[in-house]
Protein backbone atom coordinates (compact mmCIF):
# COMPACT_ATOMS: atom_id res chain seq x y z
CA UNK A 1 0.00 0.00 0.00
CA UNK A 2 1.50 3.31 -1.08
CA UNK A 3 1.64 6.13 1.51
CA UNK A 4 -1.11 8.12 -0.21
CA UNK A 5 -3.32 5.01 -0.21
CA UNK A 6 -2.62 4.57 3.49
CA UNK A 7 -3.85 8.13 4.10
CA UNK A 8 -6.85 7.60 1.82
CA UNK A 9 -7.72 4.42 3.71
CA UNK A 10 -7.44 6.29 7.00
CA UNK A 11 -9.80 9.00 5.78
CA UNK A 12 -12.27 6.43 4.42
CA UNK A 13 -12.47 4.66 7.78
CA UNK A 14 -12.39 7.96 9.66
CA UNK A 15 -15.28 9.53 7.73
CA UNK A 16 -17.53 6.49 8.13
CA UNK A 17 -16.56 6.18 11.78
CA UNK A 18 -17.37 9.85 12.28
CA UNK A 19 -20.81 9.27 10.75
CA UNK A 20 -21.32 6.31 13.08
CA UNK A 21 -20.22 8.25 16.15
CA UNK A 22 -22.42 11.23 15.30
CA UNK A 23 -25.38 8.89 14.98
CA UNK A 24 -24.19 7.27 18.19
CA UNK A 25 -24.54 10.65 19.90
CA UNK A 26 -28.07 10.92 18.58
CA UNK A 27 -28.74 7.41 19.91
CA UNK A 28 -27.24 8.10 23.34
CA UNK A 29 -28.95 11.48 23.63
CA UNK A 30 -32.30 9.84 22.84
CA UNK A 31 -31.70 7.05 25.35
CA UNK A 32 -30.76 9.49 28.11
CA UNK A 33 -33.72 11.74 27.30
CA UNK A 34 -36.21 8.85 27.25
CA UNK A 35 -34.78 6.68 30.04
CA UNK A 36 -32.80 9.11 32.22
CA UNK A 37 -29.85 7.75 34.22
CA UNK A 38 -31.92 5.49 36.47
CA UNK A 39 -32.47 1.69 36.62
CA UNK A 40 -33.62 1.21 33.01
CA UNK A 41 -30.60 3.05 31.65
CA UNK A 42 -28.14 1.25 33.90
CA UNK A 43 -29.67 -2.11 32.93
CA UNK A 44 -29.32 -1.19 29.25
CA UNK A 45 -25.66 -0.20 29.77
CA UNK A 46 -24.77 -3.52 31.42
CA UNK A 47 -26.78 -5.61 28.92
CA UNK A 48 -25.28 -3.84 25.89
CA UNK A 49 -21.78 -4.00 27.29
CA UNK A 50 -22.01 -7.76 27.85
CA UNK A 51 -21.97 -8.90 24.18
CA UNK A 52 -19.65 -6.03 23.29
CA UNK A 53 -17.19 -7.18 25.96
CA UNK A 54 -17.10 -10.69 24.54
CA UNK A 55 -16.97 -9.29 21.00
CA UNK A 56 -13.81 -7.37 21.79
CA UNK A 57 -12.44 -10.45 23.53
CA UNK A 58 -13.11 -12.89 20.67
CA UNK A 59 -13.41 -10.85 17.48
CA UNK A 60 -11.67 -7.48 17.60
CA UNK A 61 -9.13 -8.42 20.26
CA UNK A 62 -8.10 -12.03 19.84
CA UNK A 63 -9.39 -13.30 16.55
CA UNK A 64 -8.95 -10.29 14.30
CA UNK A 65 -5.48 -9.41 15.61
CA UNK A 66 -4.41 -12.96 14.71
CA UNK A 67 -6.51 -13.41 11.58
CA UNK A 68 -5.75 -10.16 9.71
CA UNK A 69 -1.93 -10.56 9.56
CA UNK A 70 -2.19 -14.25 8.59
CA UNK A 71 -4.84 -13.59 5.94
CA UNK A 72 -2.92 -10.53 4.64
CA UNK A 73 0.22 -12.58 4.08
CA UNK A 74 -1.70 -15.35 2.32
CA UNK A 75 -3.46 -12.75 0.18
CA UNK A 76 -0.11 -11.13 -0.68
CA UNK A 77 1.53 -14.45 -1.57
CA UNK A 78 -1.62 -16.11 -3.01
CA UNK A 79 -1.42 -19.06 -0.61
CA UNK A 80 -5.10 -20.14 -0.69
CA UNK A 81 -6.52 -17.21 1.33
CA UNK A 82 -10.16 -18.23 0.72
CA UNK A 83 -9.71 -21.73 2.12
CA UNK A 84 -8.04 -20.29 5.20
CA UNK A 85 -10.84 -17.73 5.65
CA UNK A 86 -13.60 -20.36 5.34
CA UNK A 87 -11.93 -22.59 7.92
CA UNK A 88 -11.64 -19.59 10.25
CA UNK A 89 -15.30 -18.65 9.66
CA UNK A 90 -16.54 -22.14 10.52
CA UNK A 91 -14.39 -22.41 13.63
CA UNK A 92 -15.35 -18.98 14.94
CA UNK A 93 -19.08 -19.56 14.32
CA UNK A 94 -18.98 -22.87 16.23
CA UNK A 95 -17.34 -21.30 19.27
CA UNK A 96 -19.73 -18.34 19.27
CA UNK A 97 -22.88 -20.49 19.04
CA UNK A 98 -21.70 -22.55 22.01
CA UNK A 99 -20.82 -19.39 23.96
CA UNK A 100 -24.25 -17.88 23.29
CA UNK A 101 -26.06 -20.97 24.57
CA UNK A 102 -23.95 -21.07 27.74
CA UNK A 103 -24.49 -17.34 28.36
CA UNK A 104 -28.27 -17.69 28.16
CA UNK A 105 -28.22 -20.22 30.98
CA UNK A 106 -25.65 -18.36 33.08
CA UNK A 107 -26.98 -14.81 32.58
CA UNK A 108 -27.70 -13.97 36.27
CA UNK A 109 -24.17 -14.98 37.23
CA UNK A 110 -22.73 -12.94 34.35
CA UNK A 111 -24.67 -9.88 35.52
CA UNK A 112 -23.43 -10.41 39.07
CA UNK A 113 -19.85 -10.64 37.77
CA UNK A 114 -20.28 -7.35 35.88
CA UNK A 115 -22.22 -5.28 38.43
CA UNK A 116 -22.54 -6.98 41.82
CA UNK A 117 -23.64 -3.66 43.31
CA UNK A 118 -26.98 -4.16 41.50
CA UNK A 119 -27.76 -7.25 43.59
CA UNK A 120 -31.13 -6.96 45.29
CA UNK A 121 -32.09 -3.93 43.23
CA UNK A 122 -34.43 -3.43 40.27
CA UNK A 123 -31.43 -3.06 37.95
CA UNK A 124 -30.33 -6.66 38.51
CA UNK A 125 -33.44 -8.39 37.16
CA UNK A 126 -33.73 -5.90 34.32
CA UNK A 127 -30.07 -6.45 33.38
CA UNK A 128 -30.55 -10.24 33.27
CA UNK A 129 -33.66 -9.89 31.10
CA UNK A 130 -32.03 -7.40 28.76
CA UNK A 131 -28.79 -9.42 28.66
CA UNK A 132 -30.54 -12.56 27.37
CA UNK A 133 -32.11 -10.57 24.54
CA UNK A 134 -28.98 -8.66 23.55
CA UNK A 135 -26.33 -11.39 23.89
CA UNK A 136 -26.89 -13.09 20.47
CA UNK A 137 -25.51 -9.85 19.00
CA UNK A 138 -22.06 -11.27 19.68
CA UNK A 139 -22.56 -14.05 17.13
CA UNK A 140 -23.52 -11.72 14.29
CA UNK A 141 -21.06 -8.89 15.02
CA UNK A 142 -18.10 -11.24 15.56
CA UNK A 143 -18.70 -12.94 12.22
CA UNK A 144 -19.06 -9.46 10.72
CA UNK A 145 -15.63 -8.64 12.19
CA UNK A 146 -14.12 -11.56 10.26
CA UNK A 147 -15.54 -10.32 6.97
CA UNK A 148 -14.41 -6.79 7.87
CA UNK A 149 -10.89 -8.17 8.38
CA UNK A 150 -10.97 -9.68 4.90
CA UNK A 151 -12.11 -6.40 3.38
CA UNK A 152 -9.48 -4.37 5.26
CA UNK A 153 -6.71 -6.81 4.28
CA UNK A 154 -7.63 -6.40 0.62
CA UNK A 155 -7.65 -2.60 0.88
CA UNK A 156 -11.45 -2.23 0.79
CA UNK A 157 -12.31 -0.19 3.87
CA UNK A 158 -15.65 1.47 3.08
CA UNK A 159 -18.18 -1.32 3.73
CA UNK A 160 -16.52 -2.50 6.94
CA UNK A 161 -16.32 1.06 8.23
CA UNK A 162 -19.94 1.75 7.24
CA UNK A 163 -21.35 -1.31 9.04
CA UNK A 164 -21.51 0.36 12.50
CA UNK A 165 -23.68 3.10 10.99
CA UNK A 166 -26.39 0.47 10.52
CA UNK A 167 -26.42 -0.29 14.24
CA UNK A 168 -27.15 3.30 15.16
CA UNK A 169 -29.67 3.82 12.36
CA UNK A 170 -31.65 0.76 13.48
CA UNK A 171 -31.50 1.62 17.20
CA UNK A 172 -32.50 5.25 16.65
CA UNK A 173 -35.35 4.23 14.33
CA UNK A 174 -36.60 1.59 16.76
CA UNK A 175 -36.65 4.03 19.69
CA UNK A 176 -38.34 6.75 17.65
CA UNK A 177 -41.04 4.33 16.49
CA UNK A 178 -41.64 2.97 20.01
CA UNK A 179 -41.88 6.47 21.49
CA UNK A 180 -44.20 7.72 18.74
CA UNK A 181 -46.47 4.66 19.06
CA UNK A 182 -46.43 4.75 22.87
CA UNK A 183 -44.61 1.42 23.21
CA UNK A 184 -41.96 0.16 25.62
CA UNK A 185 -38.89 2.13 24.52
CA UNK A 186 -36.39 0.21 26.66
CA UNK A 187 -37.38 -3.27 25.48
CA UNK A 188 -37.74 -2.14 21.88
CA UNK A 189 -34.21 -0.77 22.08
CA UNK A 190 -32.84 -4.06 23.44
CA UNK A 191 -34.59 -6.21 20.81
CA UNK A 192 -33.20 -3.93 18.08
CA UNK A 193 -29.62 -4.81 19.05
CA UNK A 194 -29.52 -8.38 17.64
CA UNK A 195 -31.55 -7.22 14.62
CA UNK A 196 -28.83 -4.63 13.93
CA UNK A 197 -26.19 -7.37 14.24
CA UNK A 198 -27.86 -9.37 11.47
CA UNK A 199 -27.95 -6.27 9.24
CA UNK A 200 -24.25 -5.52 9.85
CA UNK A 201 -23.28 -9.12 9.05
CA UNK A 202 -25.33 -9.09 5.84
CA UNK A 203 -23.64 -5.88 4.66
CA UNK A 204 -20.03 -7.05 5.05
CA UNK A 205 -20.81 -10.60 3.88
CA UNK A 206 -22.13 -9.20 0.61
CA UNK A 207 -19.20 -6.77 0.27
CA UNK A 208 -16.74 -9.60 0.84
CA UNK A 209 -18.40 -11.65 -1.89
CA UNK A 210 -18.09 -8.69 -4.28
CA UNK A 211 -14.40 -8.49 -3.38
CA UNK A 212 -13.93 -12.09 -4.54
CA UNK A 213 -14.30 -13.87 -1.20
CA UNK A 214 -17.76 -15.41 -1.21
CA UNK A 215 -17.30 -17.50 1.92
CA UNK A 216 -19.67 -20.31 2.77
CA UNK A 217 -19.94 -21.90 6.23
CA UNK A 218 -19.14 -25.60 6.42
CA UNK A 219 -18.47 -28.25 9.01
CA UNK A 220 -15.50 -27.13 11.15
CA UNK A 221 -12.22 -28.94 10.57
CA UNK A 222 -8.89 -28.76 12.36
CA UNK A 223 -6.01 -27.78 10.04
CA UNK A 224 -2.38 -26.75 10.64
CA UNK A 225 -3.29 -23.20 9.57
CA UNK A 226 -6.16 -23.07 12.04
CA UNK A 227 -3.88 -24.43 14.75
CA UNK A 228 -1.43 -21.61 14.02
CA UNK A 229 -4.29 -19.12 14.14
CA UNK A 230 -5.30 -20.41 17.58
CA UNK A 231 -1.70 -20.29 18.84
CA UNK A 232 -1.46 -16.65 17.83
CA UNK A 233 -4.99 -15.81 18.96
CA UNK A 234 -4.84 -17.23 22.49
CA UNK A 235 -2.33 -14.67 23.83
CA UNK A 236 -4.31 -11.95 22.05
CA UNK A 237 -7.47 -13.31 23.66
CA UNK A 238 -5.81 -13.14 27.05
CA UNK A 239 -4.67 -9.59 26.31
CA UNK A 240 -8.20 -8.71 25.21
CA UNK A 241 -9.45 -10.34 28.38
CA UNK A 242 -7.20 -8.10 30.42
CA UNK A 243 -8.69 -5.03 28.75
CA UNK A 244 -12.18 -6.31 29.51
CA UNK A 245 -11.17 -7.02 33.11
CA UNK A 246 -10.18 -3.35 33.36
CA UNK A 247 -13.66 -2.35 32.19
CA UNK A 248 -15.24 -4.89 34.50
CA UNK A 249 -13.33 -3.64 37.53
CA UNK A 250 -14.36 -0.07 36.77
CA UNK A 251 -18.00 -1.04 36.33
CA UNK A 252 -17.96 -3.09 39.53
CA UNK A 253 -16.65 -0.12 41.50
CA UNK A 254 -19.15 2.22 39.85
CA UNK A 255 -22.09 -0.12 40.55
CA UNK A 256 -21.77 0.67 44.28
CA UNK A 257 -22.40 4.38 43.62
CA UNK A 258 -25.84 5.65 42.61
CA UNK A 259 -26.06 6.42 38.87
CA UNK A 260 -22.28 6.12 38.42
CA UNK A 261 -22.51 3.29 35.87
CA UNK A 262 -24.59 5.54 33.62
CA UNK A 263 -22.37 8.59 34.16
CA UNK A 264 -19.18 6.74 33.25
CA UNK A 265 -20.82 5.13 30.22
CA UNK A 266 -22.04 8.48 28.90
CA UNK A 267 -18.56 9.98 29.38
CA UNK A 268 -17.06 6.97 27.63
CA UNK A 269 -19.32 7.59 24.63
CA UNK A 270 -18.12 11.18 24.33
CA UNK A 271 -14.38 10.49 24.32
CA UNK A 272 -14.93 7.50 22.04
CA UNK A 273 -15.76 9.94 19.21
CA UNK A 274 -12.19 11.10 18.57
CA UNK A 275 -10.83 7.69 19.60
CA UNK A 276 -13.01 5.98 17.02
CA UNK A 277 -12.47 8.47 14.22
CA UNK A 278 -8.69 8.64 14.69
CA UNK A 279 -7.31 5.74 16.69
CA UNK A 280 -9.48 2.94 15.42
CA UNK A 281 -9.26 4.20 11.83
CA UNK A 282 -5.46 4.24 11.97
CA UNK A 283 -5.32 0.83 13.62
CA UNK A 284 -7.65 -0.76 11.08
CA UNK A 285 -5.61 0.54 8.13
CA UNK A 286 -2.13 0.22 9.65
CA UNK A 287 -2.24 -3.46 10.67
CA UNK A 288 -2.81 -5.00 7.20
CA UNK A 289 -0.44 -2.46 5.65
CA UNK A 290 2.40 -3.32 8.04
CA UNK A 291 1.70 -7.04 7.61
CA UNK A 292 2.06 -6.81 3.84
CA UNK A 293 5.20 -4.66 4.09
CA UNK A 294 6.84 -7.13 6.45
CA UNK A 295 5.97 -9.96 4.07
CA UNK A 296 7.64 -7.93 1.28
CA UNK A 297 10.62 -6.99 3.57
CA UNK A 298 9.90 -3.27 3.03
CA UNK A 299 11.24 -1.86 6.33
CA UNK A 300 11.65 1.67 4.99
CA UNK A 301 8.04 1.79 3.83
CA UNK A 302 6.95 0.33 7.14
CA UNK A 303 8.68 3.10 9.09
CA UNK A 304 7.17 5.76 6.86
CA UNK A 305 3.67 4.29 7.32
CA UNK A 306 4.19 4.01 11.10
CA UNK A 307 5.44 7.62 11.37
CA UNK A 308 2.67 9.07 9.21
CA UNK A 309 0.05 7.16 11.18
CA UNK A 310 1.45 8.59 14.41
CA UNK A 311 1.71 12.10 13.00
CA UNK A 312 -1.83 12.25 11.61
CA UNK A 313 -3.33 10.57 14.67
CA UNK A 314 -1.75 12.93 17.18
CA UNK A 315 -2.43 15.97 14.99
CA UNK A 316 -6.14 15.19 15.43
CA UNK A 317 -6.08 13.60 18.89
CA UNK A 318 -4.11 16.10 20.95
CA UNK A 319 -6.43 19.05 20.17
CA UNK A 320 -9.43 16.79 20.81
CA UNK A 321 -7.99 15.87 24.21
CA UNK A 322 -7.41 19.53 25.04
CA UNK A 323 -11.01 20.35 24.14
CA UNK A 324 -12.36 17.53 26.34
CA UNK A 325 -10.31 18.83 29.28
CA UNK A 326 -11.03 22.55 28.78
CA UNK A 327 -14.76 22.60 27.87
CA UNK A 328 -16.29 19.28 29.06
CA UNK A 329 -19.41 20.81 30.65
CA UNK A 330 -20.61 22.73 27.55
CA UNK A 331 -20.10 19.59 25.46
CA UNK A 332 -21.99 17.34 27.87
CA UNK A 333 -24.83 19.69 28.76
CA UNK A 334 -25.67 20.58 25.16
CA UNK A 335 -25.38 17.00 23.88
CA UNK A 336 -27.04 15.10 26.72
CA UNK A 337 -28.98 17.39 29.11
CA UNK A 338 -32.65 17.09 28.20
CA UNK A 339 -35.68 15.08 29.26
CA UNK A 340 -34.79 12.83 32.20
CA UNK A 341 -31.12 13.92 32.28
CA UNK A 342 -30.50 16.71 34.79
CA UNK A 343 -27.86 19.40 35.32
CA UNK A 344 -26.39 17.29 38.15
CA UNK A 345 -25.99 14.40 35.70
CA UNK A 346 -24.23 16.72 33.24
CA UNK A 347 -21.79 17.97 35.89
CA UNK A 348 -20.87 14.41 36.89
CA UNK A 349 -20.46 13.22 33.29
CA UNK A 350 -18.32 16.26 32.46
CA UNK A 351 -15.96 15.46 35.33
CA UNK A 352 -15.39 11.98 33.91
CA UNK A 353 -15.01 13.35 30.37
CA UNK A 354 -12.16 15.64 31.45
CA UNK A 355 -10.30 12.74 33.08
CA UNK A 356 -10.79 10.48 30.04
CA UNK A 357 -9.57 13.37 27.89
CA UNK A 358 -6.21 13.28 29.66
CA UNK A 359 -5.87 9.66 28.58
CA UNK A 360 -7.12 10.07 25.00
CA UNK A 361 -3.64 10.41 23.38
CA UNK A 362 -2.58 7.24 25.21
CA UNK A 363 -5.56 5.27 23.94
CA UNK A 364 -4.77 6.36 20.36
CA UNK A 365 -1.04 5.65 20.68
CA UNK A 366 -1.87 2.10 21.72
CA UNK A 367 -3.69 1.65 18.41
CA UNK A 368 -0.53 2.75 16.59
CA UNK A 369 2.01 0.76 18.62
CA UNK A 370 0.16 -2.57 18.87
CA UNK A 371 0.25 -3.30 15.10
CA UNK A 372 4.07 -3.39 15.34
CA UNK A 373 3.67 -6.58 17.37
CA UNK A 374 0.54 -8.03 15.75
CA UNK A 375 1.95 -7.66 12.23
CA UNK A 376 4.73 -10.04 13.32
CA UNK A 377 2.14 -12.40 14.82
CA UNK A 378 3.54 -11.53 18.27
CA UNK A 379 0.53 -11.35 20.56
CA UNK A 380 2.30 -12.67 23.65
CA UNK A 381 4.33 -9.54 24.40
CA UNK A 382 1.32 -7.16 24.36
CA UNK A 383 -0.45 -9.63 26.66
CA UNK A 384 2.32 -9.34 29.25
CA UNK A 385 2.13 -5.56 29.02
CA UNK A 386 -1.65 -5.67 29.35
CA UNK A 387 -1.30 -7.71 32.55
CA UNK A 388 0.85 -4.99 34.08
CA UNK A 389 -1.65 -2.32 32.99
CA UNK A 390 -4.49 -4.40 34.44
CA UNK A 391 -2.78 -4.63 37.81
CA UNK A 392 -2.32 -0.85 37.87
CA UNK A 393 -5.94 -0.25 36.80
CA UNK A 394 -7.39 -2.57 39.44
CA UNK A 395 -5.20 -1.18 42.21
CA UNK A 396 -6.07 2.41 41.30
CA UNK A 397 -9.81 1.85 40.79
CA UNK A 398 -10.30 -0.07 44.02
CA UNK A 399 -7.70 1.72 46.10
CA UNK A 400 -8.76 5.24 45.14
CA UNK A 401 -12.52 4.69 45.41
CA UNK A 402 -12.62 5.41 49.19
CA UNK A 403 -10.86 8.72 48.47
CA UNK A 404 -12.28 9.77 45.09
CA UNK A 405 -15.59 7.91 45.04
CA UNK A 406 -17.24 6.96 41.75
CA UNK A 407 -14.68 8.86 39.61
CA UNK A 408 -11.83 6.49 40.64
CA UNK A 409 -12.42 4.10 37.68
CA UNK A 410 -11.91 6.96 35.20
CA UNK A 411 -8.64 7.98 36.88
CA UNK A 412 -7.52 4.34 36.85
CA UNK A 413 -8.37 3.90 33.16
CA UNK A 414 -6.32 6.95 32.17
CA UNK A 415 -3.32 5.94 34.29
CA UNK A 416 -3.37 2.38 32.94
CA UNK A 417 -3.59 3.72 29.37
CA UNK A 418 -0.39 5.72 29.70
CA UNK A 419 1.37 2.81 31.42
CA UNK A 420 0.47 0.57 28.47
CA UNK A 421 1.88 3.10 25.99
CA UNK A 422 5.20 3.29 27.85
CA UNK A 423 5.50 -0.50 27.87
CA UNK A 424 4.63 -0.85 24.17
CA UNK A 425 7.06 1.91 23.18
CA UNK A 426 9.86 0.35 25.19
CA UNK A 427 9.18 -3.16 23.87
CA UNK A 428 8.96 -1.94 20.29
CA UNK A 429 12.57 -0.81 20.31
CA UNK A 430 13.68 -4.34 19.42
CA UNK A 431 12.05 -3.98 16.00
CA UNK A 432 14.65 -1.40 14.98
CA UNK A 433 13.97 1.67 12.85
CA UNK A 434 10.52 0.45 11.78
CA UNK A 435 9.30 1.17 15.32
CA UNK A 436 10.92 4.61 15.58
CA UNK A 437 9.20 7.79 14.51
CA UNK A 438 11.16 9.60 11.81
CA UNK A 439 12.65 13.10 11.81
CA UNK A 440 9.56 14.69 10.28
CA UNK A 441 7.39 13.35 13.13
CA UNK A 442 9.81 14.59 15.78
CA UNK A 443 9.88 18.03 14.17
CA UNK A 444 6.13 18.37 14.01
CA UNK A 445 4.95 16.86 17.30
CA UNK A 446 5.97 19.76 19.56
CA UNK A 447 4.33 22.19 17.12
CA UNK A 448 1.12 20.16 17.29
CA UNK A 449 1.21 20.51 21.09
CA UNK A 450 1.77 24.27 20.82
CA UNK A 451 -1.12 24.76 18.37
CA UNK A 452 -3.36 22.70 20.67
CA UNK A 453 -2.41 24.84 23.67
CA UNK A 454 -3.29 28.04 21.76
CA UNK A 455 -6.64 26.51 20.82
CA UNK A 456 -7.26 25.49 24.45
CA UNK A 457 -6.76 29.03 25.73
CA UNK A 458 -9.14 30.43 23.09
CA UNK A 459 -11.78 27.82 23.92
CA UNK A 460 -11.55 28.55 27.65
CA UNK A 461 -12.04 32.28 27.10
CA UNK A 462 -14.83 31.80 24.55
CA UNK A 463 -16.72 29.30 26.74
CA UNK A 464 -16.90 31.82 29.54
CA UNK A 465 -18.02 34.57 27.19
CA UNK A 466 -20.76 32.30 25.81
CA UNK A 467 -21.83 30.89 29.18
CA UNK A 468 -25.31 32.40 29.08
CA UNK A 469 -25.91 31.30 25.48
CA UNK A 470 -24.69 27.74 26.28
CA UNK A 471 -27.50 27.48 28.85
CA UNK A 472 -30.34 29.03 26.85
CA UNK A 473 -32.81 26.76 25.04
CA UNK A 474 -32.19 26.29 21.34
CA UNK A 475 -29.49 28.96 21.36
CA UNK A 476 -27.13 26.56 23.14
CA UNK A 477 -26.78 24.44 20.00
CA UNK A 478 -25.62 27.43 17.97
CA UNK A 479 -23.29 28.48 20.79
CA UNK A 480 -21.67 25.04 20.97
CA UNK A 481 -21.36 24.89 17.17
CA UNK A 482 -19.64 28.29 17.28
CA UNK A 483 -17.33 27.11 20.04
CA UNK A 484 -16.36 23.98 18.11
CA UNK A 485 -15.93 25.97 14.90
CA UNK A 486 -13.68 28.46 16.70
CA UNK A 487 -11.53 25.63 18.02
CA UNK A 488 -11.14 24.09 14.56
CA UNK A 489 -10.21 27.39 12.92
CA UNK A 490 -7.75 28.41 15.65
CA UNK A 491 -6.07 25.01 15.80
CA UNK A 492 -5.66 24.37 12.10
CA UNK A 493 -4.80 28.00 11.39
CA UNK A 494 -2.09 28.06 14.06
CA UNK A 495 -0.87 24.58 13.11
CA UNK A 496 -0.52 25.54 9.46
CA UNK A 497 1.33 28.77 10.21
CA UNK A 498 3.89 27.15 12.55
CA UNK A 499 4.31 24.02 10.40
CA UNK A 500 2.56 21.51 12.66
CA UNK A 501 0.37 20.28 9.81
CA UNK A 502 0.16 20.93 6.11
CA UNK A 503 -3.45 21.29 4.99
CA UNK A 504 -2.39 20.43 1.43
CA UNK A 505 -1.45 16.91 2.60
CA UNK A 506 -4.95 16.32 3.95
CA UNK A 507 -6.42 17.72 0.73
CA UNK A 508 -4.33 15.37 -1.44
CA UNK A 509 -5.40 12.36 0.60
CA UNK A 510 -9.06 13.37 0.38
CA UNK A 511 -8.79 13.85 -3.40
CA UNK A 512 -7.22 10.41 -3.72
CA UNK A 513 -9.99 8.90 -1.60
CA UNK A 514 -12.57 10.56 -3.79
Amino acid sequence: MKPIRLMAGFFTVGVWTLASRVLGFVRDAMILALLGTGPLYEAYVVAFRLPNMFRRFFAEGAFNMAFVPMFSKRFETEEHPQTFAEDALSGLASVLILLTLIAQAAMPWLIFAMASGFSGQEQFELSAEFGRIAFPYILFISLAALFSGILNATGRFAAAAAAPVLLNVILVSAMAAAHWLGGDVARTLIWAIPVAGVAQLALVWRASAKAGFALRPRRPRWTPELAQLVRVAVPAALAGGVVQVNLLVGQQVASYFDRAVGWLYAADRLYQLPLGVVGIAIGVVLLPDLSRRLAAKDDGGGRHAFSRAGEVSLALTIPSAVALVVIPLPLVSVLFQRGETTAADSAAIAQAVAIYGLGLPAFVLQKILQPLFFAREDTTTPFHYALAAMALNAAAAIGLSPLLGWIAPAVATTAAGWAMVLLLARGGRRFGDVARFDARFRTRIWRICLASAVMGVCLWVAARALDAALNTGGLRYLALAGLVGLGIVVYFGTAHVIGAVRLSEFARALRRKG
